[in-house]
């Protein structure tokens, strides 16, 4: 366990490490009893509503409230790894270190001996998906046949719906669903993002208009289209 300091020790001491202690503190016995009660499941809500304040700022381009936005995500970090720690899981270290090896692991152009050059971005996602894909193989790892598999049920519905789309593009299944493919392609040669925005806001007006959640009807119908798919598949 970080070990506890006083604020004239944490001068000396990394500003990560400073806020560790903090949370630790907090967490202690004698720490604050609403930070002692959290389990990750109760912070759920504080790390969605922490992203989306972060997502404000940064659509405002407003600095200064992002850099304090991105404290408050940080703390959630912080908080989850000293939860697991307490629970013998991994601690703020291991997580640090994990996406620091995969950084470099996934980009051989830049830290590998060959640094082979890779000159688009595409190459670099297609480049780190294989590398992915490898790594998955020799840990024993088998591909999900299910390709919807590990989607994120706490996303926002327009998040959740675009990662379906994206693993339906992937595994070239566009058309295959209960929309009109059709009318995406259609759309998708002349769509502008004012355009996107001023209809996307049509809609949740009808929406309010008519008594309809438009968060639930969007989350229902992808949902809907990945149990369709899901079938699709089926032998």
């Amino acid at each position: 366990m970080p070990c506890i300091v006083t604020p004239t020790e944490c001068a000396r001491v990394s500003e990560i490490q400073r806020l560790r202690n903090i949370v630790t503190q907090l967490r202690a016995p004698d720490g604050c009893p609403w930070d002692r009660e959290q389990t990750h499941q109760s912070l759920l809500r504080c790390l969605i509503e922490e992203v989306s304040e972060v997502l404000e700022a940064i659509d405002n381009n407003d600095f200064e409230l992002m850099e304090e936005e991105l404290g408050d995500l940080l703390l959630q970090v912080v908080m989850h790894s000293c939860l697991a720690e307490e629970e013998g899981h991994f601690d703020f270290d291991d997580v640090a270190r994990g996406i620091s090896e995969k950084l470099i692991r996934r980009h051989p152009h830049v830290f590998g001996e060959d640094k082979d050059k890779i000159e688009s971005s595409g190459a670099v996602i297609d480049r780190w998906e294989l590398i992915k894909a490898q790594e998955k193989k020799l840990k024993g790892e088998k591909e999900p046949s299910n390709i919807f598999k590990n989607l994120p049920p706490q996303l926002p519905s327009l998040l959740f719906a675009n990662d379906i789309y994206k693993r339906v593009v992937k595994n070239g299944l566009s058309g295959k669903g209960e929309w009109s493919q059709q009318k995406v392609d259609k759309q998708s040669e002349t769509l502008t993002e004012e355009q996107v925005g001023r209809s996307l806001f049509e809609l949740v007006a009808s929406c309010r208009e008519n008594g309809i959640d438009p968060e639930s009807a969007l989350r229902k119908f992808a949902s809907s289209q990945v149990d369709y798919l899901k079938s699709e598949k089926k032998p």
